[in-house]
């Protein structure tokens, strides 16, 4: 079993929200998987957690590599979702620079790979997986 203690000066409030943070995953979460599922059903194929561009040194969950579309598919937390973002009481300057961070890369990461030629996809967690297949499929068609 891990060990969850807290090492001193830690960004976590308590062990038990360290070990939550800890548990959480970087890539196959359910969004990502329904999305992906929805994609195959329909014929699209992709690699999944690939740099589009590997001199960036950022992967997108989904890439249509002929295409050039990138696709990621946002936490509503992680990335700051103006519908459901919310603070947390504990650590909120931490996690507040934190978010903020996130947002700034994502902008820099779309900017970048649109330079390269390239179309990023946002999709947020919450978005359902039909409104999610049209943002991708719109993208994949559009003529480039």
């Amino acid at each position: 079993m891990a060990d969850h203690s807290l090492p001193p000066g830690s960004w976590a409030s308590s062990e038990a929200s360290r070990a939550v943070m800890l548990g959480n995953r970087g890539r196959d979460t359910s969004p990502e998987l329904a999305l992906r599922r929805a994609l195959h059903r329909l014929g699209y194929r992709y690699r999944v957690d690939h740099p589009p561009i590997p001199e960036l040194r950022r992967r997108a969950d989904l890439v249509f590599t002929r295409r050039r579309v990138a696709v990621f598919v946002d936490g509503c937390y992680w990335h700051g979702c103006p519908q459901h973002y919310g603070e947390p009481s504990t650590n909120a300057e931490y996690w507040r620079s934190k978010i903020a961070r996130n947002r700034e890369r994502d902008a820099d990461t779309d900017a970048r790979l649109r330079q390269a030629g390239w179309t990023p996809v946002r999709i947020w967690e919450h978005e359902s997986v039909d409104d999610a297949v049209v943002k991708v499929a719109c993208a994949l068609d559009a003529p480039g």
